[in-house]
């Protein structure tokens, strides 16, 4: 855990997970790629960090014991408004709902190895960081093979698609694509890069953007997770 930032440090993350494993993982992780990293492994602990070292983005486990990840996030968002995304197993209706209302940053779902959550939190500070007037350390831009259709890659995206997304108010994902492939690999067990490419094909199919395409299916989630619909 680290008290100070760096000098070429490209940001302060709190990562919170009450799987040990997995917060050491990332923990690790994020720290050799270049970031100071403060760990919690539940809730409570989670908000007493943030209030002391005020990072610039916290990356957040959902179900915990104690309180959970949204709990940790609505705090972080009503009291220090300080932007956080999700790490989570779970990608069902009523959890895809409540990260869209909450307004996470992005919405990663498990399982990830580490070469997938880095280029995500990389953008997503590199952009807090802009918005609040300090430049985040330079970085080689990750490898990312271009897909043959026009998206921002899930696992990565561009420090311009993030910031749009932190201005967005909160209650509202501005890119609903992430949220509709976790959909997907949860419903049928696929991996992210199959998910994605259903997607592409079910947005071919019905004459849709991916966009598009994302934010129906979403709200299709959306509609069944309303009271009656079960």
């Amino acid at each position: 855990m680290s008290d100070s930032l760096s000098m070429n440090s490209k940001g302060k993350v709190l990562v919170v997970d009450d799987d040990r494993l997995v917060l050491a993982t990332v923990t690790h992780g994020l720290s050799r790629a270049g970031f100071d990293v403060i760990d919690a492994d539940n809730g409570d602990d989670a908000i007493l960090l943030a209030r002391e070292h005020r990072p610039d983005l916290a990356l957040l486990d959902i179900r915990m014991e104690g309180k959970s990840g949204f709990d940790v996030a609505d705090y972080l968002r009503e009291s220090l408004s300080m932007p956080f995304m999700f790490l989570s197993a779970f990608a069902d209706a009523a959890t895809v709902a409540k990260v869209k209302e909450l307004g996470a940053v992005a919405y990663l779902v498990k399982p990830l190895d580490i070469a997938q959550i880095v280029p995500t939190v990389e953008a997503a500070v590199a952009a807090v960081r802009a918005r609040r007037g300090r430049p985040a350390a330079s970085a080689p831009a990750p490898a990312v093979v271009a897909p043959a259709f026009s998206v921002t890659p899930v696992a990565a995206p561009t420090p311009a698609v993030v910031a749009q997304q932190l201005a967005q108010p909160a209650g509202a994902l501005a890119d609903p694509i992430p949220l509709a492939v976790g959909v997907l690999m949860h419903r049928y067990s696929l991996p992210r890069t199959e998910a994605l490419a259903r997607l592409v094909r079910l947005a071919e199919t019905d004459g849709r953007s991916l966009a598009a395409q994302a934010a129906a299916l979403v709200d299709a989630v959306e509609l069944l997770a309303r009271p009656g619909n079960a």
